[in-house]
């Protein structure tokens, strides 16, 4: 590991992002070009004491999971994300459509949706980014545990993310799910991720079992999702979704139809934010 460098690459990198670059209010004025150290720790889910020791090159080695949240936070692009993990002593990432990385350009487009919910997740159900709305809507899964992040491990092991769907679409939902993971496996047969995944929840879930041994593709999906939310009630939210076939990465957006009763449900949880819910797992 290379600490002297490695801190030089992060304050440069830092220093060339502006609030606005991350989805971030600027605030006062600054008196330094750049993002504030405590802004790239709450992006990238650490301490700011601890990033504060990487740039000042008296820290601990970084994990590869902090590395992936590091380059995510920075938004570097996948030779600078390569270019990170070689200073910190590890090796890149070999599949990129695996690594979990998320292409500033993708992340510039989540940063701007700032009035409607969207996220990025791996086609294999890894939420790897959301925006404030998407957390206020499905709960902030950057704030879970690394085992919770997965929407269809949570689907097929915890009830309670069931709630945020009515209960007619829940049959539907898990076929889709399995579709999806099906669909990942078959594109990446050699990712230990997706084929984990099938593994544990074959063996956890025997709704999954049973939708794994008899395929069934889902079919096309509805263009129209709803959702339970807690504290606004129901929402019926149009669905699209942006497809990154290198990265295997998808970013889904809802937003509800102008003047329905959704879109003043979904300004009413934009002014809710994410504050805390009750109701949030």
């Amino acid at each position: 590991m290379d600490r002297t460098r490695l801190a030089d690459f992060l304050r440069r990198c830092r220093a060339r992002l502006s609030p606005a670059d991350v989805g971030l209010d600027p605030g006062a004025r600054r008196r330094t070009p750049g993002l504030r150290r405590e802004e790239v720790a709450r992006l990238g889910g650490m301490s700011t004491d601890y990033y504060t020791r990487l740039e000042q090159a008296r820290g601990a080695r970084p994990s590869w999971r902090t590395l992936t949240a590091l380059a995510r936070a920075l938004r570097l692009t996948d030779d600078e994300r390569d270019h990170l993990f070689r200073l910190a002593g590890e090796g890149p990432p070999r599949d990129r459509s695996a690594s979990g990385h998320v292409r500033p350009g993708l992340l510039r487009v989540l940063d701007r949706l700032y009035d409607t919910p969207a996220q990025v997740c791996g086609d294999w159900g890894e939420v790897l980014a959301q925006n404030a709305m998407a957390a206020a809507l499905v709960g902030d899964v950057g704030a879970r545990p690394p085992g919770r992040r997965n929407i269809v491990r949570e689907y097929f092991t915890d009830p309670r993310a069931r709630r945020l769907f009515p209960a007619e679409d829940h049959a539907e939902r898990a076929r889709r799910h399995v579709a999806d993971l099906r669909a990942a496996l078959a594109a990446r047969p050699g990712d230990p991720g997706p084929a984990g995944l099938v593994a544990e929840l074959r063996a956890a879930s025997e709704e999954f079992a049973a939708l794994w041994e008899a395929p069934r593709d889902a079919g096309r999906r509805p263009a129209v999702e709803r959702f339970l939310h807690p504290v606004v009630g129901p929402l019926e939210l149009e669905r699209e979704v942006l497809v990154d076939t290198e990265h295997g990465q998808r970013l889904t957006v809802h937003s509800a139809r102008p003047g329905s009763e959704s879109a003043e449900r979904l300004e009413l949880l934009r002014v809710v934010g994410l504050q805390d819910l009750a109701a949030r797992a």
